[in-house]
């Protein structure tokens, strides 16, 4: 298991404009998967981070600018991955839908 703790799309407190923010939720149909795993990769493919999703299926990484791969891994569903571009200043939203 994960040390990490629980995400959520909470953002008070946090400076954006010092910070590019990926976020979002981890869903099956219409209802969110809590407890999934959603990992980062780097513009390589590479492993940067991992975070369990929240008891809403939320999601959020704090990462340097650029493109990135965001794959949720649920139980009984495939790895899912999505693209997504951070940028300073921003939440780059990115839903996840697992079958």
């Amino acid at each position: 298991m994960c040390g990490a703790p629980a995400q959520d799309l909470d953002l008070s407190g946090v400076d954006l404009s010092k910070e590019a923010v990926i976020a979002g939720v981890v869903s099956r149909g219409d209802d969110p998967v809590p407890g999934a795993y959603v990992r980062l990769l780097d513009a390589t493919g590479e492993f940067t981070a991992e975070v369990p999703t929240s008891a809403t299926g939320q999601f959020r990484f704090f990462a340097a600018p650029g493109t990135w791969t965001v794959r949720a891994l649920a139980p009984k569903a495939e790895p899912v991955d999505r693209t997504v571009v951070a940028a300073l200043g921003d939440v780059a939203r990115v839903d996840v839908s697992v079958g």
